[in-house]
C-alpha cells in the first residue's frame, strides 16, 4: 500500500490549481520521478475540476486510484494512493486536511489569485498515513483482533493435535474443584446443541 500525493486544488475555475501539495515518488528512479510528479500534477487537476462541491469520489487509472473530496468553499482535496490502499482511509485522509487546510487558509486567502500556500502538515500525513493500519484506529483495532483471533486458533489446534482434548484436561487437572468440574460437565450437557466437534 502507498500513497504517492496529496494535494488540496482550488477548482472553483478552470484550470484547477494546485495550493498545496506533497508527493512521495521514492519508489521512483531518479530519472523518472519528475515525470511521474508532472503526470500526478495535471491528472489531479482534472479530477479536481471534475468533481462537484460535496462529492467524493475514487477514480482508478492503470496502477493508481485517485480519491477526490470537493468542498463548497471551491477546493478539492486529491489523493493518488495504489489500488491497495483503502478507500476508507484515504476519505477519512482526505476530510482531516481539508478541514485543516481551510481552518489555516479561509477561502478568502486563495478566492482572487492562485497561490502556492505552505501547508507542512501534508509532509507528515504523507508519511504516517503510508502505513494505513497505523493511521487508522478502526483498522488498527481489526488487525489486533484478527491477529487475537489467529492466536487462539493456533493454540486449540496444537491441543488438539497432540491428541488430547479439553475433557481430558479437565478431568485431569488438579487445580479445579470438583464443583468446578461439575460445573463444566453440566454446561458441556446444556450446550451440546451448539458446540463443534
Amino acid at each position: 500500500m502507498k500513497l504517492y500525493y496529496i494535494g488540496i486544488l482550488k477548482n472553483d475555475s478552470k484550470p484547477a490549481h494546485e495550493l498545496a501539495v506533497e508527493t512521495d515518488l521514492s519508489s521512483y528512479s531518479r530519472f523518472t520521478k519528475q515525470n511521474y510528479a508532472e503526470f500526478m500534477s495535471v491528472f489531479s487537476k482534472t479530477v479536481a475540476e471534475r468533481t462537484r462541491p460535496g462529492q467524493r469520489q475514487d477514480i482508478e487509472e492503470k496502477t493508481y486510484t485517485f480519491h477526490a473530496y470537493g468542498r463548497t468553499e471551491g477546493v478539492a482535496g486529491i489523493i493518488i494512493s495504489d489500488p491497495e490502499y483503502p478507500a476508507l482511509v484515504a476519505h477519512q485522509l482526505l476530510s482531516k486536511v481539508v478541514d485543516e487546510f481551510l481552518a489555516k487558509y479561509p477561502r478568502s486567502s486563495f478566492a482572487n489569485s492562485t497561490p502556492t500556500l505552505e501547508f507542512k502538515p501534508l509532509k507528515d500525513y504523507i508519511v504516517k498515513y503510508q502505513d494505513p493500519q497505523q493511521a487508522d484506529s478502526i483498522m488498527k483495532i481489526q488487525k489486533e483482533l484478527d491477529e487475537t483471533k489467529i492466536v487462539l486458533h493456533k493454540t486449540i489446534e496444537s491441543v488438539l493435535e497432540r491428541g488430547e482434548k479439553i475433557d481430558d484436561l479437565v478431568q485431569k487437572s488438579d487445580g479445579l474443584s470438583a464443583q468446578s468440574k461439575m460445573f463444566y460437565t453440566q454446561a458441556k450437557k446444556q450446550n451440546s446443541c451448539c458446540l463443534i466437534m
